[in-house]
């Protein structure tokens, strides 16, 4: 299978395409387009349509795996990037490839062991386990392989979506205060 893996953004998209059909993956590309001398965002849109209808119809990849966006505290951030996503995702629906999409922090934790990882101890992993000779300048290139990657792991293992659903959890701890208001919110009547 050749997966072709895509950290959106809207100034700078890293891009990969891994083929899986060895024991050892191989890259075929991994690179990033670079959209900052573009002024007008629509057409770094287009842009990003285009450039990945080009990469599906010169690589004939089978699968896309994409990053989803983060939530971030600026919210024009986060839909810009979504619109980005969203038109990669367009492009590979219009190709019929298989699609899926991983959050960052799971990413990181496939191939980290750490879902707050840096993108250098990411890509130093990667480097590491495909053996390529260096790192791209831009670090959106190696998280794309990432991506890529991280579908390899569970298009590869049909039972790892069962093995992430039966992990534990964090447990997130409230705040005295919350917990506080919820109780006084719940039981009116004991608190007056």
């Amino acid at each position: 299978m050749l997966i072709l893996g895509i950290d959106p953004g809207t100034l700078i998209l890293g891009y990969s395409l891994l083929n899986t059909d060895t024991p050892q993956p191989t890259i075929e590309a991994m690179d990033v387009l670079y959209l900052k001398k573009i002024p007008d965002f629509n057409l770094r849109i287009r842009k990003i349509f285009e450039s990945t209808l080009r990469l599906i119809d010169s690589f004939h990849p089978d699968h896309l795996a994409i990053e989803a966006p983060f939530f971030g505290k600026n919210v024009q951030s986060m839909l810009k990037l979504g619109r980005a996503q969203g038109v990669a995702i367009a492009a590979a629906i219009s190709r019929d490839l298989t699609i899926t999409e991983y959050e960052p922090s799971f990413i990181k934790q496939h191939i980290t062991g750490n879902g707050n990882a840096s993108k250098q101890q990411v890509a130093a992993i990667l480097q590491s386990i495909l053996g390529f000779e260096k790192s791209p300048k831009y670090l959106d290139a190696t998280d794309a392989l990432a991506v890529a990657y991280t579908a390899h792991l569970h298009l590869s293992n049909p039972l790892a979506d069962i093995q992430d659903q039966l992990a534990p959890k964090k447990k997130t701890h409230k705040s005295a205060k919350k917990q506080w208001s919820e109780f006084v919110n719940q039981n009116p009547d004991i608190v007056n």
